[in-house]
């Protein structure tokens, strides 16, 4: 059974959940993160079987969130680098991990981030890029502009 397919949808939501919105995706884009770029580390880290790690790279490289550099003439061999489209999904993963340690992780976060520098622990929040401020999700909203855009100010 073919799933259905978000990328005619005006939603930026639903255009997202097209390109990253299987499981494998996300996990292969915290990898590739976390330094992973070729075939065999995916596939040992996530243990995923080859195939699907296949559908699912190619995928990510069709979306541009991935690109292949060839390392190896004989056999061809691929690192799988993250693009800027790809580096720019970084926030979204760092929401995730903050959204899952408050409401997921019972015995307490697994994961945290840190500053490099000062190696504090990091809590992800939203800022305003226009004005620094913080985004209160309570003030904010996003009305429908078009058909397909959904009307419950979600996207």
């Amino acid at each position: 059974m073919r799933r259905k397919s978000f990328g005619s949808l005006q939603c930026p939501i639903a255009r997202s959940l097209e390109r990253v919105g299987e499981w494998w995706s996300i996990l292969i884009l915290r990898d590739a993160f976390h330094g992973l770029k070729r075939f065999d580390e995916f596939q040992k880290n996530l243990d995923i079987a080859p195939n699907m790690l296949t559908r699912r790279l190619h995928a990510l490289v069709e979306s541009g969130l991935l690109e292949k550099q060839r390392y190896s003439e004989h056999p061809p061999r691929y690192d799988y680098v993250l693009t800027e489209r790809g580096r720019d999904f970084r926030p979204v993963l760092s929401a995730l991990l903050a959204w899952g340690n408050k409401h997921f992780a019972p015995e307490g976060p697994s994961v945290v981030l840190v500053d490099r520098q000062t190696v504090a622990e990091v809590v992800p929040m939203m800022v305003d890029g226009r004005t620094g401020k913080r985004v209160a999700t309570g003030r904010c909203s996003a009305p429908a502009r078009s058909a397909g855009g959904g009307s419950d100010g979600a996207g």
